[in-house]
């Protein structure tokens, strides 16, 4: 009868905490065991997971505190390809209906119109479009760089800052123009000596190494049919000696290995070994295409793979990836949405539920389960990024990331049974509340950061200028 007052008074003298949610219908930590909470919480303290419990353990007091009932608690999704200035571009009229090639030859003169405030624009608009569908963290993969343009980055940088999202910003490249065989016009390349030493300015200036850090740089040239081969070997060389991670394009689709052939004499993936970046270091973009032979030599050099299910679709060839066997393979296969102007949107979990429904239609309905493409979009994305155990999950020590998901109204009406299943076959859902390191981004579906209309506004004009349209 005395553990009452002891249990009482080792309350009163426990840490008050930055953040507690509470009362959630399920906690899926997506942890190591995978555990599942019923009634669980969450405590989040000076960036961190402090602790996690169900009904019977007592939760923190806390400084703030986040009502999950009828939720379903995540960890926070992990956007890891994007192409954030398309937002300026959406559904553009002429290039709708082409082939990958095809759409983009028609929008690389439109994106040769950006500038840093069209990079901070897009950025704080893709931001919070994904912040609102329950990312936390996201990667941008910035390849275009017009000259005269300014520090695209670090306006892109900025704008992330305000919004509160963990950033992953790409320096991307393209050095092969038109004139030397391949895609882009001469106004959006660079030269190899330029992009590279960018690439280690912004490493230098941005990239934190720190555990729980909110901005990191990769180097990011953008496809085998924009840049040389020598640029992509020396960009490897680069990352190495920075301690940095690798991001491109590769096997997205088939017109890509006619090039690989015709300009390499080998398909692509050869390629990709041969200029140094079959390692561990690397992620890709769709994958959609590699044999059988290729996934597992991606899997045992542990290259991970972005898989963008909206984008294959819309614009890749119309080929599935091939993700089960990937994920057999030992590739850590993540979640992304491609550029805003390939699907148009900006939501991880309508990523993950596509993702959901192409693996079924691949490979049968036992092929996926809505918790594969949870752990794709957590845990694998997490391992693409090289931030496995500290972002992706709800374990003690890891990143204070996570959304609260409403299972309620007409939509969840009679799904009882299992709330993650619920989660992506039923809805569609948007996060009730966003929080990254520990601090709320979403509350109550709506945006923290201040001035949406205002920047909105600002983006409407930005676009119309590029598209050549009136914005009123």
């Amino acid at each position: 009868m005395s553990s009452s007052p002891d249990r009482a008074e080792a309350a009163s003298q426990a840490p008050i905490v930055d953040l507690l949610v509470s009362g959630a219908e399920l906690v899926a930590t997506v942890d190591d065991d995978r555990r599942e909470i019923s009634g669980g919480w969450v405590a989040v303290d000076a960036g961190l997971i402090t602790g996690i419990g169900g009904p019977g353990d007592p939760p923190p007091a806390a400084v703030e505190t986040l009502d999950a009932h009828g939720c379903l608690v995540t960890p926070g999704l992990i956007n890891t390809h994007h192409h954030i200035y398309q937002n300026l571009t959406r559904s553009y009229a002429p290039a709708v209906n082409g082939s990958l090639f095809d759409w983009l030859t028609t929008l690389y003169p439109v994106w040769a119109g950006l500038d840093e405030e069209a990079a901070y624009l897009s950025a704080w608009v893709g931001l919070a479009e994904l912040a609102l569908g329950g990312c936390t963290t996201s990667t941008d993969h910035l390849y275009v760089h017009p000259r005269g343009s300014g520090d695209l980055i670090g306006a892109e940088i900025a704008a992330a800052s305000e919004v509160g999202l963990r950033f992953h910003p790409t320096r991307g490249s393209m050095s092969l123009s038109r004139k030397d065989g391949g895609l882009p016009p001469d106004s959006v390349v660079q030269d190899d000596d330029e992009i590279l030493a960018d690439s280690a300015r912004l490493v230098e200036r941005h990239h934190d190494r720190s555990w729980g850090a909110m901005v990191r740089i990769a180097l990011a040239p953008c496809s085998p049919f924009s840049v040389t081969p020598e640029l992509m070997r020396r960009t490897a060389e680069l990352a190495e000696s920075l301690d940095v991670r690798l991001h491109t394009h590769l096997a997205e689709d088939p017109d890509e290995d006619s090039f690989a052939e015709a300009a390499f004499g080998k398909r692509t993936i050869e390629h990709f070994e041969d200029v140094g970046w079959l390692t561990s270091r690397s992620w890709v973009a769709h994958c959609i295409y590699p044999n059988p032979a290729e996934v597992a030599r991606l899997g045992r050099a542990g290259v991970g793979v972005a898989h963008c299910p909206s984008s294959n679709m819309m614009i890749g060839g119309g080929g599935l990836a091939p993700v089960a066997e990937m994920r057999a393979a030992g590739v850590p296969v993540g979640i992304g949405c491609d550029g805003s102007a390939s699907t148009d949107h900006a939501s991880l979990w309508l990523e993950a539920r596509m993702a959901l429904l192409q693996g079924r239609l691949r490979g049968g309905p036992s092929a996926m389960a809505a918790r594969d493409a949870l752990e794709m979009a957590t845990v694998g994305s997490a391992g693409c990024l090289g931030r496995a155990g500290e972002l992706g999950q709800l374990a003690v020590g890891a990143a204070g990331d996570l959304v609260c998901w409403p299972l309620e109204g007409l939509a969840f009406a009679g799904a009882l049974t299992d709330p993650v299943e619920a989660w992506l076959r039923c809805g569609p859902v948007a996060a009730r509340h966003t929080v990254v390191a520990g601090r709320p981004v979403v509350r109550h579906g709506v945006i923290v950061a201040g001035g949406v209309e205002g920047v909105l506004a600002r983006h409407r004009a930005t676009a119309a200028r590029l598209q050549g349209v009136d914005p009123s």
